[in-house]
């Protein structure tokens, strides 16, 4: 069976471990680099993430990446919402790629895209049809640890009266002062936090309510709405991190919680803490995630660390690329696909 030939979509903080991933395992073939750092155009791939020259240029040029033969397109840039747009970006981008006959693993939410309304899911259906192609959305959490794995353990459910998942991450490392500093808002004082997250805080209700929507669905509960809340906290003395200095009085953390309501009572929480470093933020639980099963029977399940969050997002997008390119065309989520999987990436000593 020949490789498969995947483009890499973006190579910023997730794109190069997803990229590095291509380049190192079987079965897959690296057919073409999408880049928007000018700096990087012309660089071999290979070259670009600490690897053997792979005699692959990066390009800015979406035209070439679109007439190019591949299987698969990993979509990895900073989601369009981010900037204060809505998903209308991501989309397009994501219909010319499927619509070129490319099957695509997109890491900028789209776990479950019915969440959105008909209207999205038309146009992803369509350009899917119009390519002979599959989407699937993907990542850490969302895309595993607040759907994929609680809905897995409710198979071990007689009973679910309530489902928690809480997520607490460490940025202390993260190298990005784009995604720290300008999106998640370290750093800044209270007053030009409040301001500068209301981008993110739309980003983050449509990306978390994807999640609990698609766990409602699979259980077959129909949600009356997803609330959503926020708070955020005061650094007490200054502290450096990757990504810049964190000032006395300027924000070091922040708590969000995302509740899928019936009746106005939560058949869904979702809890995200995110600490510029969780070593000097004492306030909210340590790194790691938690999930809860209340009912019967009550289980509770922790992953006390995932060391590098960014390098597991890319690691299931590309441990997906198999089933992906396998299944029939349309949107499929992980209700859909079978589990992915390290396959040929085990090492034995």
């Amino acid at each position: 069976m020949p490789d498969l030939r995947v483009v890499q979509w973006a190579t910023g903080a997730v794109g190069r471990h997803a990229l590095r991933g291509v380049l190192s395992r079987p079965g897959l073939e690296l057919a073409g680099v999408l880049v928007y750092d000018p700096d990087k155009v012309g660089r071999d791939a290979g070259e670009l993430v600490g690897l053997p020259p792979a005699g692959v240029p990066c390009t800015d040029d979406v035209e070439r990446i679109l007439a190019l033969e591949a299987d698969c397109v990993l979509h990895t840039p900073l989601p369009a919402a981010y900037f204060g747009n809505d998903h209308a970006a991501d989309l397009e981008t994501i219909c010319a790629l499927l619509a070129s006959g490319k099957n695509v693993i997109t890491t900028t939410g789209f776990v479950y895209p019915r969440s959105y309304g008909p209207a999205v899911v038309d146009r992803l259906e369509a350009a899917c049809a119009r390519g002979g192609t599959t989407m699937h959305g993907t990542g850490v959490n969302p895309g595993f640890m607040s759907d994929y794995l609680p809905l897995a353990l409710t198979g071990l459910s007689d009973r679910v009266d309530h489902i928690y998942v809480r997520e607490s991450s460490d940025f202390r490392g993260h190298p990005s002062r784009q995604v720290v500093v300008d999106l998640v808002g370290f750093t800044r004082s209270a007053k030009d936090y409040t301001a500068a997250v209301r981008p993110y805080r739309a980003f983050q209700r449509q990306l978390f309510a994807e999640s609990v929507q698609l766990v409602a669905d699979a259980l077959d509960v129909r949600l009356d709405e997803v609330e959503e809340s926020d708070e955020f906290e005061l650094a007490s003395h200054e502290f450096e991190i990757a990504a810049g200095l964190v000032r006395e009085g300027t924000v070091c953390a922040s708590r969000w919680v995302f509740s899928g309501l019936v009746h106005g009572r939560p058949f869904m929480t979702v809890e995200v803490v995110y600490k510029a470093d969780a070593t000097q933020v004492t306030r909210w639980p340590d790194p790691g995630f938690t999930i809860h099963i209340e009912g019967v029977p009550q289980m509770t399940i922790a992953v006390e660390e995932v060391s590098h969050g960014l390098a597991a997002a890319a690691a299931h997008a590309v441990n997906a690329v198999p089933a992906v390119c396998a299944s029939a065309p349309g949107i499929r989520t992980v209700l859909d696909l079978p589990l992915p999987t390290a396959r040929g990436r085990v090492r034995l000593y």
